[in-house]
């Protein structure tokens, strides 16, 4: 069956996207079916269920990042690198494919806001696109004063499109603000551009990509982003239905932020290994 732009529409008000709210997507175009138009016809349904008054928001990432490992490249490879990599530019640089089509769409949306971070950035389309992505601080990119907390603070949402719940990003937002110790860090190099010059700048943030805290402790092999995710819905924090061929999630940004702070501070009460579920 053909899945298009109005059904979607239907499909997402349905569920309860909002006309006049702030969301923030997350997409698996393959689980929504054969989509007459594509990645395209995606974001003009969200935008048509947001309506004028609506904002749209997705995390791109940048695809084309030099490696996290610098300096584990040879002398020669990371002077090639640090010499010729392009610095980050959010009118042209790609959003990360791993996070679907929908955010390089709505990157290059006309009249698309990026927050211009080259790892934890975000794209926005709508009257509060602007003061969303105003400002998004090199360090600590999830947290405090970051378009992620702009959301919450907004009373947004995020709508989760066949995706897996493990690409719910807020999740690190709120492992960014729980108030608990000894969080796992990571440092890494990007290229940006810093007063009109190319420079190679270190960024500190959470590690978002094992975890700011030991959750294997907690959940063993388990994925917490998804684990959490799932719990918070389960707990009332969003609602579910189908949109297309596939079955979507709506959270509440700001109860799903709480419940994930929560359930953080709960069992890493002074950031060590984790209490119970």
């Amino acid at each position: 069956m053909l899945v298009t732009r109005s059904r979607l529409a239907r499909d997402l008000e349905k569920l309860g996207l909002g006309s006049g709210g702030v969301a923030m997507v997350h997409c698996r175009m393959s689980a929504l079916g054969w989509v007459v138009g594509g990645a395209e016809t995606v974001v003009r349904a969200l935008l048509d269920a947001l309506g004028p008054d609506g904002t749209l928001m997705a995390y791109t990432g940048w695809q084309d990042e030099p490696p996290s490992d610098l300096d584990a490249l040879d002398d020669e490879k990371r002077r090639i690198y640090q010499e010729e990599h392009p610095a980050y530019d959010p009118r042209v640089a790609l959003a990360c494919r791993e996070h679907g089509r929908i955010p390089e769409v709505l990157r290059t949306w006309p009249g698309a806001h990026h927050s211009g971070h080259p790892e934890a950035g975000v794209a926005a389309v709508g009257p509060l696109a602007e003061a969303l992505t105003a400002e998004h601080p090199y360090d600590d990119a999830y947290g405090a004063g970051t378009p992620y907390a702009r959301l919450v603070d907004l009373g947004g949402e995020v709508v989760v499109l066949g995706a897996p719940l493990d690409t719910v990003t807020l999740v690190h937002h709120a492992e960014a603000v729980a108030e608990v110790t000894g969080k796992r860090r990571v440092n890494f190099g990007m290229p940006v551009i810093l007063d009109g010059e190319c420079l190679w700048r270190t960024f500190s943030d959470i590690n978002t990509s094992e975890g700011a805290l030991p959750y294997e402790s907690v959940l063993g092999e388990e994925p917490y982003v998804e684990y959490i995710a799932r719990s918070a819905f389960a707990a009332g924090a969003g609602r579910s239905g189908p949109v297309g061929e596939g079955t979507a999630y709506l959270f509440d940004a700001r109860r799903l932020v709480e419940y994930a702070v929560g359930w953080i501070e709960r069992n890493f009460p002074t950031g060590g290994l984790g209490a119970t579920r």
